[in-house]
C-alpha cells in the first residue's frame, strides 16, 4: 500500500531541471521535463552519487560520478557502468503542491 507525501511546491522545481527531496525517510530526485514531473531514488545504483548532482539532458540523468545514464522516465539504466535501474516513484501535482507515492 502507498502513502502519498507532500514533498514540495510545485514552483520550486525548475523547468528542466531536477532537484532532491525526502518523503518518508527516502532521498529522492524529482525531475521536471516538458513540463512533466517524475520522481526517483536520488542515489546512483553503480556509485551512490546524488542524481540531483547529474547532468539532465532530455529524459536521461547522468550520475555525477562515473557518466552512466538513467532514463528517468522507468529508471532504466542505459549504459555502462550501471548494471541496476533506478527506483521510480508515482507523481501528482494538487493545489500547487507535488505529492509522491512511497510504500
Amino acid at each position: 500500500m502507498s502513502n502519498w507525501i507532500d514533498v514540495a511546491a510545485r514552483d520550486a522545481v525548475p523547468a528542466d531541471d531536477v532537484i532532491g527531496v525526502e518523503a518518508a525517510g527516502r532521498d529522492i530526485a524529482l525531475y521536471d521535463v516538458e513540463g512533466a514531473l517524475y520522481a526517483t531514488d536520488n542515489l546512483c545504483t553503480h556509485g551512490r552519487a546524488r542524481m540531483c548532482d547529474g547532468f539532465l539532458e532530455g529524459h536521461e540523468i547522468e550520475c555525477p560520478l562515473h557518466q552512466g545514464r538513467f532514463d528517468m522516465r522507468d529508471g532504466k539504466a542505459l549504459c555502462a557502468p550501471l548494471t541496476e535501474n533506478l527506483r521510480c516513484y508515482p507523481v501528482r501535482v494538487e493545489g500547487g503542491r507535488v505529492w509522491l507515492a512511497v510504500e
